[in-house]
């Protein structure tokens, strides 16, 4: 793995944290945008940050936000560019957490939280008042 990749993946989690509470932060709205990175269909993309703020329950693209999650967990972009039904990163905000007695696993699509929530293996619950717009950027 490269130094490039090594600083994106330790970076990742401070960067998606970040992502997430930004929308709140009259501060990181006016900040210059910065670049960060995300799971689409079990690819690495990227995104910029910091993202617009949107009214609440506005959202219409699903992005997922692990919150036991294992190293390496990026946000999810349930859709992507060039798929049905995406909206250049309107982002839904939903958290994925692991059931107890299920062990946190890394999720990379929409498919997968799909698939785990149908097994039980986690509960997903939409959070409104984190919706967000950045769009994906492709790395």
């Amino acid at each position: 793995m490269n130094i490039v990749k090594r600083a994106r993946m330790a970076g990742t989690a401070v960067v998606v944290a970040w992502l997430m509470t930004a929308a709140g932060s009259q501060a990181a709205l006016g900040a210059e945008p910065g670049f960060g990175s995300l799971f689409l269909n079990g690819q690495v993309v990227g995104t910029v940050v910091p993202p617009a703020q949107v009214s609440p329950g506005s959202g219409r693209d699903p992005f997922y936000k692990v919150t036991n999650a294992v190293g390496g967990q990026l946000g999810i972009a349930g859709v992507g560019p060039g798929e049905p039904g995406f909206h250049g990163g309107d982002w839904e905000v939903f958290t994925v957490t692991f059931n107890g007695g299920h062990p946190a696993r890394l999720l990379t699509s929409g498919a997968a939280v799909a698939q785990a929530e149908a097994s039980g293996d986690i509960t997903v619950t939409r959070h409104s008042e984190q919706d967000v717009r950045c769009p994906i950027t492709r790395s």
